[in-house]
C-alpha cells in the first residue's frame, strides 16, 4: 500500500541524506574510519544530488522520474546495509554498523510505502488541462 506521497518523500531524501553525512559524528564511529564512515557520507552526498534531478515537488532540475529514483533508493539503501559484511566493519562496535543497516531497512520500507508518482503540479498536467479548457 503506497500512502507516502512523494512531497513527503522528498523531505524524507534531504532529512536522511544530511542524517547519513552526519552519521558517524553523531553515532560517534568517525575514528573507525573507511569505509564505515565514507560509504554513508557518499550516500548522503548521492542522495542530495539525485534528489534534485527527481521529478517530484523538492526536484530542482526535474529529470528522474519517480520510479527511477525510487529504485536508486533500494539500490543505495542495499549496498548500505551490505556495507559493514562487504567491507568488514561488521565487527566493530554497533554503534559503527548499526545505523548503515537500520537506514537502510528504513529507507527500503519507506520506498514501499512511497507513492510512484507526484501530483499533477509536478507534472504539469493539471497547467496542461487547465489551458485545454
Amino acid at each position: 500500500m503506497r500512502f507516502i506521497p512523494t512531497k513527503v518523500h522528498a523531505v524524507l531524501d534531504y532529512v536522511v541524506a544530511v542524517a547519513l553525512i552526519l552519521a558517524p559524528t553523531i553515532f560517534m564511529f568517525e575514528e573507525v574510519g573507511g569505509a564505515a564512515v565514507i560509504i554513508p557520507r557518499v550516500l548522503g552526498v548521492g542522495l542530495i544530488l539525485y534528489s534534485l534531478f527527481t521529478r517530484y515537488e523538492l526536484g530542482l532540475i526535474k529529470v528522474i522520474g519517480m520510479p527511477v529514483h525510487l529504485v536508486f533508493d533500494v539500490l543505495a539503501s542495499v549496498f548500505l546495509i551490505a556495507s559493514p559484511f562487504l567491507f568488514g566493519f561488521a565487527d566493530e562496535a554497533p554503534n559503527a554498523w548499526l545505523p548503515h543497516i537500520a537506514v537502510g531497512v528504513a529507507v527500503i520500507l519507506v520506498v514501499l510505502c512511497s507513492k510512484s508518482q507526484p501530483g499533477a503540479s509536478v507534472s504539469g498536467t493539471r497547467a496542461h488541462a487547465s489551458s485545454v479548457a
